[in-house]
């Protein structure tokens, strides 16, 4: 229990973890701790971050030596911040769930903002969703409500609602 005490705290950790809190629903208790197995093996030095010398030794380890930093880099870049174990989690659910980029989602939301307002009334969204392409359901329009930051005016706050899809609640301190 003594060494729990002294541990030094790393900097970047608490903006880390505050990633996704939500992301740990998107699995079952085993895929947890696969991707745990997983992420110890990536860190390779054991700090509980994965950063470029960690990608590289395991890169080493798999027998390719002539991985170029440029390339490593970009991998760490498809990260929000420092990769801790709630940040990787958070990178393959996206990719494991087939999730489109916050970016990606951002601009679908605009299309329905010419003007750049930054929200879309709800009632003209939804008429937009249930009457074009991929048809929504008035049942997944309610669903989509209800975690949805809608102001008194009825407007959606589409890059908080896109924020949410993409990193989860995040509660402020």
């Amino acid at each position: 229990m003594a060494s729990r005490k002294t541990k030094k705290k790393e900097g970047g950790a608490k903006r880390a973890q505050r990633a996704s809190s939500n992301v740990f629903s998107n699995f079952e208790q085993t895929q947890i701790q696969e991707f745990k197995e997983a992420f110890t093996l990536i860190d390779q030095n054991r700090d509980g971050f994965i950063d470029k010398e960690d990608l590289k030794d395991i890169y080493a380890s798999l027998g390719k030596t002539n991985v170029k930093d440029e390339e490593l880099e970009s991998m760490l870049k498809e990260a929000a911040g420092p990769i801790n174990f709630t940040m990787f989690l958070n990178l393959f659910g996206a990719k494991l769930l087939g999730m489109d980029g916050e970016e990606t989602i951002l601009n679908a939301f605009k299309m329905f903002d010419p003007d750049g307002k930054g929200h879309i009334h709800k009632d003209y969204l939804k008429r937009m969703l249930m009457t074009q392409a991929d048809k929504f359901t008035a049942e997944e329009i309610d669903q989509m409500f209800k975690s949805s930051p809608i102001d008194a005016a009825g407007n959606l706050d589409y890059k908080s609602f896109c924020y949410t899809i993409t990193h989860g609640e995040e509660k402020e301190e």
